[in-house]
């Protein structure tokens, strides 16, 4: 009796140590099919580089709390080329259509919403600076609306048609493969930010539906205000339960190139080690990435290379290919890597 006492006192304690050493030992990556992928070098890249930072055994090894990735958002995993930014064609749209605004609209405001138009319809170039004009006009196109009401507002212009592709609207246009990083990475305890140039808000709102939380989207910001507040500073004014936030008139921070860094060191506290854009405004928020001090990381831009599924402008993007190689990010081809961009929508030509 003793005996086989001891003998199942060994067996328990061999199980648990062989137990403990399966759970304990290299702690691998979480398995993902990637069904929109081809066989893509990039992907492999990054699926080599999550399976090493993933492993406990690794000197490569990223705790949890610190497994950090920031992506742009326009031309990284939506679309930006119809044929441009959502946050131009929406701001064209409230000054020189919306029936509700377009007599209300200041002059500096229909001039950057005419440079747009000029823009998707004639080719005509942007002012020099528009990032910055543009800006100044959306805080004042919107400025009086409440968080819900603007909310509601880029929602409701989501479903509104898209320019060059087949019976698309402006919510179909996400990245399909793009989407599956999220997903991968969120499997395996990455902790992922939307940072982009457009308006923090705005990309609240088109985001929504893709599950991305409201706090982990940083962008352009424009004052907000009290209600009640009229002019007093916010230092002197004490928001009541009758109050709500509106919209101010004044841009604070328009959230490129360096600024995106600024964003990132304030509002999460570390450096990435992952990072997805698709352009030059990009490439600070990478190289902060790539200078990260501690952990292993990694940058890739996407290009827009298809011209048969999407609207490059192919002239300029072949031009930055060997740009991005040589800043040592991995480089994602649309046209090679992708078995689809945006699922069964069609690419037309554009109709004015």
């Amino acid at each position: 009796m003793k005996r086989t006492t001891h003998y199942l006192a060994l067996s328990i304690l061999l199980v648990f140590a062989l137990t403990f050493s399966a759970c304990t030992k290299g702690n691998p990556a979480k398995s993902f099919e990637f069904t929109q992928w081809n066989d893509a070098p990039a992907l492999t890249a990054l699926k080599d580089y999550v399976a090493t930072v993933t492993d406990k055994n690794s000197s490569d090894f990223i705790p949890e709390e610190d497994r950090i990735a920031t992506f742009d958002m326009d031309g990284t995993f939506m679309g930006e080329l119809y044929p441009t930014y959502f946050e131009y064609l929406i701001l064209e749209y409230r000054v020189l259509e919306d029936p509700s605004y377009k007599d209300k609209a200041s002059a500096s405001e229909v001039e950057a919403a005419t440079a747009i138009r000029n823009f998707c319809r004639n080719g005509t170039a942007l002012p020099s600076g528009f990032d910055l004009i543009h800006g100044k006009a959306a805080a004042k196109a919107y400025a009086g609306m409440t968080l819900s009401e603007f909310d509601s507002y880029v929602k409701e212009f989501c479903g509104k048609k898209v320019n060059g592709f087949e019976n698309m609207t402006y919510a179909d246009t996400s990245y399909k493969p793009m989407l599956e990083i999220f997903d991968y990475l969120k499997a395996n305890k990455f902790t992922c930010y939307v940072v982009t140039g457009s308006d923090r808000f705005l990309a609240r709102s088109l985001t929504s539906a893709l599950g991305i939380p409201a706090n982990r989207i940083i962008g352009m910001d424009v004052e907000l205000k009290a209600s009640g507040q009229g002019e007093v500073e916010g230092v002197n004014y004490t928001f009541s339960t009758d109050d709500t936030l509106v919209r101010g008139d004044k841009m604070l921070i328009k959230n490129l190139k360096t600024n995106k860094v600024k964003n990132i060191a304030q509002e999460i506290g570390k450096v990435p080690v992952l990072s997805f854009g698709n352009s030059g405004g990009d490439c600070a928020m990478h190289n902060y990435c790539l200078s990260n001090p501690t952990y292993r990381s990694m940058a890739f831009m996407l290009v827009a290379d298809d011209d048969e599924r999407d609207h490059p402008n192919l002239e300029k993007t072949l031009k930055l290919i060997p740009q991005w190689k040589e800043a040592g990010y991995q480089v994602i081809s649309m046209k090679n890597d992708f078995k689809t961009i945006y699922g069964d929508f069609k690419k037309t030509d554009f109709a004015y």
